[in-house]
């Protein structure tokens, strides 16, 4: 990078492409996670009616993860086109392949109409979703750490961040208010359908959006000098950056932790479990997920500003202390529900401060490939079965959830230390 670039401030046009950028984020996770807000639902539309309800549970987690396990392919194929091809046009794609299996999900015949091939689709539609996901989230990393100067690579990116948040709490929204305005009867004849239909439309809007941004100064210059990656992108990244591919998704491994089992699977486990009522569950999910949006921007400036390595120690360090308090105050406390969940959604936040380590931690020629395929294997493997191994350290003990999430923030905490990132590149 040219000093000058280093010095400047964030212009007019990096806070559009910061807004850009994270409103598609925002609409694209949307149509990701609307499933898990509606997944009692879908488990019993799609499945046979005389399965028990444990194995239901687990069969729609199950598919749920599956959006997670193809990740890596959508991430890995989009990523090695957005390193030789432009970061904006995988950009758009993404969106695309988000946007079309949302509003198919919202059309799917049950299984009362169609049989076994209702849970067959749905696992299809499910699939294309996680491919899409598997190029936006490191994509859009890349796209606004690469527009802005990177001493603000940390808000950037933690902007970002939030963004995808936003979806999650735009998700939550809706159910809460299709749960308000719907009985649940209503919900199960035909309301959960809403939100899909919704998300396919809100899509294709960003889509239309994206058309407005450029494509990054990093990218534009490389291709100039003729210094884009000369073999495939991912040879590369496996033979020269392994070290900062384990970290990459060690570091992944607790961003994952943090938001599938806090933000994620505690609104139906507060209803199984602590018996508190949908709609009270889903309010405190909103403010923790509020919490989280807020503590993303909080966390990636103080990367920005004190650096990483200390930013996410001590942030894995709280986040497993908060974890702890929430889950064993609720039994005795319920009326702390709200405080707690939004401290711990804060919390959780440190997650903000790990894409800038991410997109430091290798050359840009690489830099799309090297973080899409350490992120999304990561998030396959973690993402993917911590929904099934919390559902059965549950069986157990109820505490299991905290457990895990405590466990994950002291492998975050080791990581942390291990932090280099690459200086002076462009």
């Amino acid at each position: 990078m040219h000093n000058n670039e280093t010095i400047r401030p964030l212009t007019g046009q990096d806070y559009k492409t910061l807004s850009l950028a994270a409103l598609g984020g925002a609409l694209e996770f949307y149509d990701f996670i609307i499933f898990v807000f509606f997944a009692n639902a879908i488990g019993q539309l799609f499945f046979p009616p005389e399965m028990p309800d444990w194995l239901r549970t687990l069969q729609t987690f199950g598919i749920f993860a599956a959006g997670y396990v193809v990740r890596p392919l959508g991430g890995i194929v989009m990523a090695h086109f957005g390193d030789l091809l432009g970061r904006k046009r995988m950009f758009t794609l993404s969106i695309l392949m988000m946007a079309v299996p949302t509003l198919a999900i919202g059309l799917l015949p049950t299984y009362a109409s169609i049989g076994l091939a209702a849970p067959i689709l749905l696992l299809l539609m499910r699939v294309f979703q996680g491919a899409a996901v598997g190029g936006e989230v490191p994509g859009a990393w890349v796209f606004v750490s690469e527009h802005v100067p990177a001493r603000y690579t940390g808000y950037a990116c933690g902007v970002l961040t939030a963004g995808l948040t936003f979806g999650i709490l735009l998700g939550s929204l809706v159910a809460t208010g299709l749960n308000t305005a719907y009985k649940p009867d209503e919900v199960l004849a035909g309301a959960w359908r809403i939100p899909f239909l919704l998300g396919g439309v809100f899509g294709l809007g960003a889509m239309y959006l994206r058309r407005w941004l450029h494509e990054t100064p990093v990218f534009a210059e490389m291709a100039q000098r003729k210094a884009l990656a000369a073999e495939m992108p991912l040879k590369s990244v496996l033979r020269s950056h392994r070290g900062a591919v384990t970290v990459s998704m060690l570091l992944t491994w607790m961003l994952s932790a943090g938001i599938v089992v806090v933000i994620l699977m505690t609104p139906a486990l507060l209803q199984k479990v602590y018996h508190i009522d949908a709609r009270t569950s889903l309010v405190a999910n909103t403010v923790a997920t509020l919490g989280l949006a807020f503590g993303c921007i909080v966390y990636g400036v103080l990367a920005d500003k004190l650096g990483a390595k200390p930013v996410l120690f001590v942030g894995a360090l709280l986040l497993a202390i908060c974890t702890y308090v929430f889950y064993t105050t609720l039994r005795a406390q319920p009326e702390l529900l709200l405080p707690l969940y939004g401290l711990t959604g804060f919390c959780v936040g440190v997650v903000g401060a790990v894409p800038s380590v991410l997109v430091q931690a290798f050359p840009a020629q690489v830099r799309f490939s090297g973080l899409s395929f350490s992120y999304n294997l990561s998030y396959a493997i973690f993402g993917g079965l911590t929904p099934v191994v919390v559902t059965l350290m549950l069986k157990n003990d109820p505490l299991g959830p905290a457990w895990y999430v405590i466990g994950v923030c002291a492998i975050g905490m080791l990581t942390a230390l291990f932090i280099r990132p690459i200086r002076g590149q462009l």
